[in-house]
């Protein structure tokens, strides 16, 4: 019995070593594949500053291998800085057949590249793609600036949320003549609004929080003002806060003088104002923006025997 116990525990221990010579030897293959694939891609990297004619074909050797996808997308972005045919038909060839993983990038670097005809052809890739496809296309025009091709995109939109994409692509873009020719659009939403804001297009935002034709949107104009900020938004802010007749306005004209960091409006208003419900609403506003100046309100305040 003790005979059987030992050739047991010597057989255990035998197999406990060989177990963990595997795990040496795998941990040992895979420092040496991850040894070997940084070397690709330093090889790679180094690879654009080659001639065009002979960076191509090893870029496109490496692309034709087996690689993994961070190898192969490296690969990419080289394809994207030769400016040969040759290689941007590559990159919109990946971008429609390619693998899965390497599609959208591959779409990206065709925006990188900047060839017009290759820009082109994203077109049709929009509009076969998924979500996926989709959202590289548009970076690829961001990448690009490529305003018209995004502006297509919004203006033939066929439901809010592919118009909103392209929307707040524009925005990015700062793309302001074709933001301003969707201000018609049925899609119109508060996105374009934010756009407006994000582009820095305050002449639209001023007219529209101008316009009480719509008061919602008004509102909504207003508040955006506040994002560009400046002297003469400030201004525009403070006339319209005196002027409103409506309670919504007022209180947008006060958020647009918050996100702007508008203190000194808001303590001339302040001391202009004749009501106290009023006046408590200013100080809050002026506490919450944190202003040094609301020690001014406070001073005053405490001081009134009323």
């Amino acid at each position: 019995m003790r005979t059987r116990t030992k050739a047991i525990v010597s057989m255990l221990a035998l197999v406990a070593m060989s177990s963990s010579l595997a795990q040496t030897a795998a941990s040992d293959a895979a420092a040496a594949a991850d040894e070997s694939e940084a070397l690709k891609i330093a090889a790679l990297e180094a690879l654009v500053a080659a001639p065009p004619e002979r960076a191509l074909p090893l870029a496109t050797k490496v692309l034709n291998s087996n690689n993994s996808n961070e190898v192969k997308s490296r690969a990419l972005f080289v394809l994207s800085q030769i400016d040969l045919p040759e290689a941007q038909a590559q990159l919109l060839n990946i971008a429609r057949t390619g693998d899965a993983g390497l599609r959208a990038e591959a779409i990206r670097m065709v925006g990188i590249g900047g060839d017009a005809d290759s820009l082109g052809g994203l077109a049709d890739l929009y509009r076969s793609g998924d979500e996926d496809v989709r959202d590289a296309v548009l970076e690829a025009y961001l990448i690009a600036g490529d305003n018209d091709a995004v502006f297509q995109i919004a203006a033939t939109a066929t439901d809010a949320n592919e118009f909103e994409a392209a929307v707040e692509m524009l925005g990015a873009m700062g793309a302001q003549d074709q933001l301003r020719a969707l201000r018609e659009s049925s899609n119109f939403s508060d996105i374009l609004i934010e756009a407006f804001a994000i582009s820095g297009d305050s002449e639209t935002l001023r007219e529209l929080a101008l316009d009480g034709g719509d008061p919602a949107l008004q509102a909504r104009a207003i508040e955006a003002l506040g994002i560009i900020g400046g002297d003469d938004i400030d201004a525009t802010l403070m006339e319209i806060y005196r002027g409103a007749s409506s309670p919504d306005i007022k209180e947008a004209a006060l958020e647009g003088m918050l996100i702007a960091g508008h203190d000194e409006g808001l303590l001339e208003l302040y001391r202009e104002s004749k009501e106290i419900g009023e006046k408590r609403e200013l100080l809050e506003v002026l506490t919450i923006m944190g202003s040094d100046l609301v020690l001014d309100v406070i001073d005053a305040a405490l001081a009134t025997d009323q």
